[in-house]
């Protein structure tokens, strides 16, 4: 089983003399495989994930080339390599060695060649992301800022389309965000805008997004208790180093934050081998070098264990490959000054061995030889020894798409990571928010206008109604005018009718015979009341009689 395996059988010298192995409760101080292309690194990496595998170790590898996918499959005594590797393993006098598969589970990026693999954001940070973007100082400390926002309102960054829209917002509150945090300017807001596009034009929105991985995930054993490969297809990612590099920095970085501390174990509860190393380097600022640095230095007691693998050894920064115990270096060419300066630079790095030129031996290795130094049961470095590779058991090169689909239709994720999911999140939030803002405008738009037409209405109303009262007013005044007009000329009538003096001999006369017709009538009036005498009450009656009808005559 498994659980029996206490070191990894790492190649040994010519008839099995100075065996190297590397010892499992070691294994977490990490470790360095280098040397030129077309040495044998990628066979010595796939030696070592073979033993990790079979000791029950899981394991995660970027398969740059695309051939470490055969490890899903044994190796063939009728492949081409057959006659190489059987000559090796009698070589180094391995008579234990056999052909054999290993657990894997395939992963991808762009969801082609393995189930994809998402992160969101937020849990990306902006540290990472900014070096994703390539982003200067100060458009990484927007970038920051609109971090810190979105925490503050509970928006969600979940995938690009959020972060697009979280900046949108910043750039429309720069002035306010300017005041409480530092400069926004809507010119960085529009570079880092610009980088988003050029990252969603290399497929790096693929990588952003829900169902997000879980790293329990990359920790599993299949029914025998082997660690299962985690083998991530990488040679599309490599087009797009900078998208390559910041998602194995994330991947390091989670591994680093979510593993509880077990301190140092019988074996690492996982290894993780980086590929193409220098790409994690180029162009680095410090701190981020100074995070990688942390978690190599801290991610041992997580039972972690980092391995490089890259050309040349002086790619590594001092502070990390002083972190790197474990060292397996193969062929190095000295044909510039950069390079005799990088095979001084790991002769230097190895415990001395009386019986090895390290200088010299390492411009003289043979394909699938190396000199190998790997810490002691007692954690001491080995004394460096010239070493022949073991064969690996399992094959060397790629599956076929049709082995591919089936290993991944069939294995223990299933299609988990299959479908993307689009939950709630920052950009829908923030729409919905900018949608009630402009409906709030619109309605408060509508509102003015009502409020200015009913205004207007009144103005109106109040000219309508001034000019009927002057109107009314007008009409008054015309209407006195005339009366004063009207009574004018009657009086002027009556005072020339007062002068004329035909008109008052007939008013006189009228007047004569008015009272003459009025004693008549009232001396018959008194006569049929009173008789012919009348009395002093006849005489009374006549002359009320003869007032009243005088008065009726006169008035005609």
């Amino acid at each position: 089983m498994a659980d029996k395996h206490t070191s990894i059988h790492i190649g040994a010298s010519p008839g099995g003399a100075h065996p190297q192995a590397l010892e499992l409760s070691r294994a977490n101080r990490h470790g360095l495989i280098a040397g030129a292309t077309g040495t044998g690194k990628t066979v010595t990496l796939q030696r070592l994930v073979e033993g990790f595998s079979a000791a029950g170790v899981a394991c995660f590898v970027a398969d740059v080339k695309g051939d470490l996918s055969g490890m899903a499959m044994p190796g063939s005594p009728t492949a081409r390599t057959h006659a190489i590797f059987q000559a090796r393993a009698t070589e180094i006098a391995m008579a234990q060695w056999t052909y054999r598969d290993v657990p894997v589970q395939f992963w991808d990026l762009f969801g082609e060649q393995g189930h994809p693999v998402r992160t969101t954001v937020s849990e990306m940070g902006p540290l990472l992301l900014a070096r994703l973007l390539n982003l200067n100082d100060v458009q990484e400390g927007v970038l920051t800022i609109a971090f810190h926002v979105a925490d503050q309102d509970d928006l969600l960054l979940l995938d690009l389309d959020d972060l697009q829209a979280m900046l949108a917002e910043c750039a429309n509150c720069a002035d306010e965000l300017t005041v409480t945090f530092g400069n926004v300017s809507k010119q960085s807001v529009g570079a880092i805008q610009r980088a988003l596009l050029q990252l969603r034009t290399q497929g790096g929105e693929q990588l952003f997004g829900e169902p997000a991985l879980e790293l329990t995930d990359f920790i599993r054993h299949d029914d025998t208790g082997r660690g299962v490969v985690n083998i991530l297809a990488a040679d599309k990612l490599m087009t797009s180093p900078k998208l390559y590099s910041t998602f194995l920095l994330w991947l390091l970085s989670e591994l680093f934050e979510q593993l509880p501390e077990v301190g140092d174990l019988d074996k690492p509860k996982l290894c993780f081998f980086f590929d193409e190393a220098h790409l994690l380097f180029d162009d680095a600022p410090k701190a981020l070098v100074d995070k990688v640095e942390q978690v190599v230095r801290l991610i041992r007691s997580k039972g972690v264990g980092i391995y490089f693998i890259t050309q040349n050894p002086i790619d590594i920064p001092d502070t990390v490959a002083g972190q790197l115990n474990n060292r397996i270096q193969h062929k190095l060419n000295a044909f510039t000054p950069r390079d005799q300066a990088a095979v001084r630079a790991a002769a230097e790095t190895f415990r001395a061995n009386p019986g090895v030129d390290v200088a010299t031996a390492i411009t003289e290795l043979k394909v699938g030889e190396a000199l190998v130094s790997l810490l002691q049961p007692d954690g001491a470095p080995s004394p460096v020894q010239r070493t022949l590779i073991a064969p690996p058991q399992s094959r060397v090169g790629p599956v076929t798409p049709v082995e591919r689909g089936v290993l991944i239709e069939t294995d223990a994720i299933g299609d988990k990571y299959d479908e993307a999911i689009d939950r709630e999140s920052a950009e829908e939030l923030l729409k919905a928010k900018s949608a009630e803002a402009k409906a709030a405008a619109l309605e408060a738009k509508a509102a003015a206008a009502d409020e200015k037409a009913s205004a207007a209405q009144a103005k109106a109303d109040a000219l309508a109604t001034k000019a009927a009262e002057r109107e009314r007013l007008a009409a008054q005044r015309a209407g006195d005018r005339q009366a004063r007009q009207a009574a004018q000329a009657a009086r002027t009538a009556e005072r020339a009718a007062a002068s004329d003096p035909w008109n008052r001999a007939v008013r006189g006369a009228a007047r004569g015979a008015t009272n003459s017709a009025g004693s008549a009538l009232a001396r018959e009036v008194t006569k049929a009341a009173f008789g012919k005498s009348g009395g002093i009450a006849g005489g009374l009656v006549g002359g009320l009689v003869r007032g009243v009808l005088g008065g009726l005559f006169r008035g005609r």
